[in-house]
């Protein structure tokens, strides 16, 4: 289809949901969700466990078939039947296991599947391939022929993003990619994010964490219990998302941190 082939400008709207709802028998998991995703901005997806988030990652991913509303990519309505379709449309997904071969070098695992050449793999332009991805993404991997059971968290969240930018997607959704890191390894991931928006690409980002959220995301969108619970930008504050997140009042929200707080002060 030629909308594969074209690249978005930046501010182009390339996906476009508009009441999305999906039912597992009785349970309704998500009811009239409204998405827009442009190029080259972090859009934020945020939520309680159970909000949804996880489901619309799926739809979104070609797992599961939405029951109700419509998907529009590049402004035709499409249809998310598997996996493989989204990939090849330009939706690609980095879920937090990374699926990765530990005992394979940087080079095996990016090119893992799609190797260069359809009758043998051409190791000098594969490598050449991965060294200049990484070198664009600003990556500190210390060498392509490092095996992945010797990086860090930080650098294999940085080889899990490279292969999904390899077939040069529009969408790169990502979920929790700095649970579980260091200070060090959150803030290399971060600035890997805005360098793949910089790029041009249109980003999802699932995260708990609202710091990292508000460093690097252009609009924030809260779920709740499976529904739009509303829109923010990096401004809004930190009580107001958790708020927003929770369905608790902002000033129950307030009295609550500076419970906290006071309890900070009488252990120290």
């Amino acid at each position: 289809m030629s909308q594969e082939k074209k690249f978005p400008t930046k501010g182009e709207v390339i996906l476009k949901l508009r009441g999305v709802g999906k039912q597992f028998g009785a349970v309704t998991a998500l009811d009239n969700i409204d998405l827009d995703v442009h190029a080259g901005e972090v859009v934020a997806l945020v939520g309680d466990n159970g909000a949804g988030k996880s489901t619309l990652v799926k739809v979104l991913a070609g797992v599961h078939q939405p029951t109700s509303g419509t998907i529009e990519y590049l402004g035709n309505q499409v249809t998310l039947d598997t996996p493989a379709t989204a990939l090849e449309m330009g939706i690609a997904t980095v879920f937090q296991d990374l699926a990765l071969c530990e005992n394979l070098d940087v080079v095996a695992n990016l090119f893992l599947g799609h190797e260069v050449s359809p009758w043998r793999m051409d190791e000098v332009q594969m490598e050449v391939r991965a060294w200049t991805l990484l070198q664009e993404l600003a990556a500190r991997i210390p060498s392509v022929r490092e095996p992945i059971a010797s990086l860090s968290g930080g650098q294999r969240q940085t080889v899990a993003i490279a292969r999904s930018l390899l077939l040069d997607p529009k969408i790169i959704m990502l979920d929790e990619p700095t649970a579980a890191l260091g200070v060090a390894q959150t803030a290399e991931v971060l600035n890997l994010i805005e360098r793949v928006r910089d790029r041009g690409h249109g980003v999802i980002l699932i995260s708990h964490n609202m710091e990292d959220v508000r460093a690097v995301a252009d609009r924030i969108v809260v779920l709740r219990l499976g529904t739009n619970n509303g829109v923010f930008t990096a401004e809004t504050s930190h009580q107001e998302l958790v708020s927003a997140i929770t369905g608790a009042s902002e000033n129950s929200v307030s009295r609550r941190a500076a419970r906290k707080l006071e309890e900070v002060g009488e252990d120290q």
